[in-house]
């Protein structure tokens, strides 16, 4: 960790996949992967999990948390998926992956005391669409993409899917984008109730840039409580990893996983046998 000598102006480096850094107040967590498409990999989950702790307690008035490349984050980390599949992974170690590493970051990031902005201008898919939807805002680049596509690795839903999306898009819409995988381009995602607001491309950094320093000038310690009142509804999402967690662990030993897992990494449509 590395602090200059203004605690307003701050650079962190939770692992060398996650960059924060922060100036007067607005602090930028940046998934930095490109080459796995900031896929959320034990590292890059635990580079998110210490920068939101790193910011506790500071001055903090805003996090925006966004992608280097050309994708915001694809989600699980398909790689440990074939080398979990491969090498016959136990279920505990599989399950303990789900609550420990892609559930806690997305855990972390909702639970986090600021207002919280998801600055998407690629794709969010999976665990990664979950860690834009833990952000209390989202702003999405008219050129990106959401999607809750877990079935196309022969999964269920898993890292906060079943508590967030509800509560975006209501538990009708939620089933149905679940069930069918569909993958929704900025317009539509807004449409449903994913993300407040899609900007041109020429648009994107100004508008985007604007909301967060508007949001980061208001009274910041009414806004943690007001944050914080509007969180307090419903279950909690910690039971709702842990549930599906439990429930995920039946689907790894499935036919029809290893078969999107494969299917995935060979870019062709999988063959679910439904077994």
């Amino acid at each position: 960790m590395t602090d200059t000598d203004n605690t307003d102006n701050m650079d962190h480096t939770g692992t060398e996949l996650v960059h924060l850094e922060r100036d007067d107040g607005i602090a930028r967590l940046t998934l930095d992967d490109p080459d796995k498409r900031n896929a959320l990999s034990v590292e890059v989950a635990n580079g998110i999990i210490a920068a939101v702790d790193h910011l506790e307690g500071t001055d903090t008035r805003c996090l925006v948390v966004e992608g280097a490349g050309e994708a915001f984050s694809a989600g699980g980390d398909v790689e440990a998926m074939i080398e979990r599949v491969a090498e016959e992974q136990s279920l505990d170690d599989s399950v303990r992956h789900v609550i420990r590493n892609t559930g806690r970051c997305v855990q972390r990031v909702y639970e986090s005391e600021f207002p919280t902005v998801a600055k998407v201008d690629g794709a969010a898919f999976g665990a990664g669409a979950n860690l834009a939807i833990a952000c209390d805002l989202q702003v999405f680049h008219e050129d990106a993409e959401i999607g809750f596509g877990f079935r196309r690795v022969g999964l269920a839903v898993d890292s906060g899917t079943s508590f967030l999306l509800p509560r975006l898009v209501g538990t009708n819409v939620a089933k149905e984008l679940v069930y069918t995988g569909e993958l929704l381009d900025a317009e539509r995602a807004v449409e449903v109730g994913i993300g407040n607001h899609v900007y041109d491309a020429d648009a994107f950094e100004t508008e985007a840039e604007a909301l967060i320093e508007e949001i980061a000038s208001g009274p910041s310690v009414a806004l943690r409580t007001s944050k914080r009142l509007l969180d307090a509804a419903d279950a909690s999402l910690r039971q709702a990893i842990a549930r599906e967690a439990g429930a995920q662990a039946a689907v790894f030993e499935s036919d029809d996983h290893a078969e999107g897992v494969s299917a995935f990494m060979e870019r062709r449509d999988p063959e679910f046998e439904g077994e």
